[in-house]
């Protein structure tokens, strides 16, 4: 697969419908090895810049999305552009979708206690034939996490959504991956809590128009700080464009 350098990460550049054929693919292969899959946007890629630990993490995925209109935004400004957004709750929409009434099964991990079990009740009354094959939350502390990994290989389960968030998930991901039994690995961030009903999704017109990021400031003002990294990222990216022309 091609990949896309976005100031360091290097994202792999695929459609919505290439990665969900990957990861098809890769439920098929008898692997002892978990895939990994994460989907940064902006706001992951700058912290990625301050955390070289957290960017290396990044750049060994299986798969690295752009969940984002920044990342694809930025790709076009650098002449290096990605084919479109695919975002981590719309792939992880389109897995349930394409696995419902197929012998694959998910297990969900992440969110506060509870969380995870209303995400896998609405998960399955919405797509009646998937298989969700436990849950857990994410809040568990250091001394607990043998049980959790335990749990979820008792569970056997194909697909495991770990939502942290970042660079959490990514680090916890990274750290267990040999230890864990499945096929894949996905960071899924807030999406537990959007399954859950407890974080109402953007709406779609807003996503395509590009201000997601600014529904979720209004929805969640706690969010300011991390999103004053938004304007960093652009400013980062034209300052490459323009260092490219100089030279």
């Amino acid at each position: 697969m091609n990949k896309t350098d976005i100031h360091g990460v290097r994202i792999h550049n695929v459609t919505m419908n290439e990665a969900v054929q990957l990861i098809q693919g890769w439920i098929e292969e008898d692997d002892s090895v978990p895939r990994a899959v994460y989907t940064p946007n902006s706001e992951i890629i700058m912290q990625a810049q301050r955390n070289v630990e957290f960017k290396n993490i990044l750049n060994t995925a299986d798969l690295l999305v752009p969940d984002g209109a920044g990342v694809v935004l930025a790709s076009r400004i650098l002449k290096t552009p990605l084919k479109e957004k695919v975002s981590g709750i719309d792939l992880v929409k389109n897995l349930f979708r394409v696995f419902s009434g197929k012998n694959v099964s998910f297990y969900i991990l992440g969110g506060q206690p509870g969380v995870a079990e209303m995400a896998a009740v609405n998960i399955i009354a919405e797509y009646k034939k998937i298989k969700i094959a436990g849950y857990d939350h994410g809040y568990f502390k250091p001394d607990e996490e043998d049980a959790v990994i335990e749990r979820i290989n008792s569970a056997e389960p194909d697909i495991v959504l770990v939502g942290m968030g970042a660079p959490k998930q990514e680090l916890w991901i990274n750290s267990n991956r040999y230890r864990i039994k499945c096929k894949v690995l996905i960071g899924v961030g807030g999406s537990i809590d959007v399954f859950a009903g407890r974080v109402t999704l953007t709406p779609e017109f807003i996503r395509k128009a590009g201000f997601e990021w600014l529904h979720r400031l209004i929805r969640e003002p706690r969010r300011i700080k991390r999103m004053v990294d938004l304007p960093r990222f652009m400013i980062l990216t034209w300052k490459k464009r323009l260092f490219r022309k100089v030279r």
